[in-house]
């Protein structure tokens, strides 16, 4: 399905198109995937409204995306240097937000190739998974533990990863205590990662909607509350994944001297910009309180990920719905319709 033009959405489907588009051809050091099953994410919504840097145009949406080998390019006209040869056709993989990095820079030899300034992002900067096919580098796919479905695993590529990361940069420690602002795709499999990898801590889940607050006590939360109520003690770390800028100022209030705030979002509202700048210095950020964002995805955080759900036994609870559907699913992520994570299935 194809976005041909940034538009602000209606409360009607969105003008994503189904269009007859020739299967890509292959360059050197890429495979050929049939899709299988692909994830809705958020961030989708603010690339359709263009909140996002510019996607190309017209471009096909989609970043967690799951499928199947049909043939591979010639690896050895690859330039890539970490290029895997031993995919067979049929064999199941996944691709993530981050399409590729230019392995050269400082920050892609340092481990960090998510601050690439040549970083290529999947479904923005080259065509996605909502469709039949699509291509990809192969040294930017990943193998999907077996003891995943494909609707399970889908979620597990960008919700999951950047889950991840979150968590690690909170610097959380078992015993320490975590707070969750918002409670859609992301934060509920953080939620579930936090609990196995840190089970003496406990979970505080700061969202408006009463059903994620159910939802969040029905898988361990230690407390479930609006975004301006307060736990009984203060936190040693928050993850926002909030599009707006009032939870960051919230969460600073709740946490520890020392805590940091993770902000898991691609954007936050230019309107509510004015929000953060009415900081109280004394209650909200002195006493070495920091906040800090995360960017994009190694393929680190993918694959070690991965691993952890697949030896945790960590799934995404998730709705499916056909690909003819994803302007209604779409739709209603922009409702906050939202239980845990959406999946179109091909």
């Amino acid at each position: 399905m194809l976005l041909r033009e940034i538009t602000q959405l209606p409360q009607s489907p969105i003008p994503l198109t189904f269009s007859e588009i020739p299967e890509p051809t292959l360059e050197a050091g890429e495979v050929l995937l049939r899709v299988t099953a692909c994830g809705i994410c958020h961030t989708e919504l603010d690339e359709i409204e263009g909140r996002t840097p510019p996607p190309r145009l017209p471009v096909v949406l989609g970043h967690q995306v799951v499928g199947k080998v049909e043939s591979s390019g010639d690896f050895s006209r690859s330039k890539t240097t970490e290029v895997v040869t031993t995919f067979n056709a049929g064999q199941r993989v996944g691709v993530a937000w981050i399409a590729s990095a230019c392995g050269e820079c400082d920050f892609c030899k340092s481990g960090r190739e998510n601050l690439c300034p040549q970083f290529k992002a999947t479904g923005r900067d080259v065509d996605g998974g909502y469709a039949e096919y699509m291509k990809v580098r192969a040294d930017f796919v990943h193998p999907i533990p077996d003891s995943f479905s494909d609707s399970e695993a889908a979620p597990l590529l960008c919700a999951g990863a950047i889950g991840y990361r979150s968590l690690r940069l909170t610097n959380l420690r078992d015993g320490q205590s975590l707070g969750l602002m918002g409670f859609g795709g992301s934060n509920h499999l953080v939620l579930k990662l936090a609990r196995y990898k840190f089970p003496n801590s406990q979970v505080f889940v700061f969202s408006r909607n009463t059903e994620e607050r159910e939802f969040a006590l029905s898988l361990g939360a230690a407390w479930a509350g609006t975004i301006n109520q307060s736990p009984l003690k203060e936190l040693d770390s928050v993850i926002d994944t909030t599009p707006v800028w009032g939870p960051v100022r919230e969460a600073l209030k709740r946490i520890k001297p020392g805590g940091r705030v993770v902000v898991n979002a691609i954007r936050k509202e230019e309107s509510d910009k004015e929000t953060l700048m009415t900081l109280d210095y004394p209650s909200q950020l002195w006493m070495e309180k920091e906040i800090k964002s995360v960017a994009n995805v190694t393929r680190a955080d993918v694959r070690e990920f991965l691993q952890i759900a697949a030896g945790a036994s960590i799934k995404p609870e998730f709705q499916e719905y056909e690909l003819k559907d994803a302007n209604h699913a779409l739709i209603e992520m922009k409702q906050g319709k939202i239980h845990g994570s959406k999946v179109l299935r091909m």
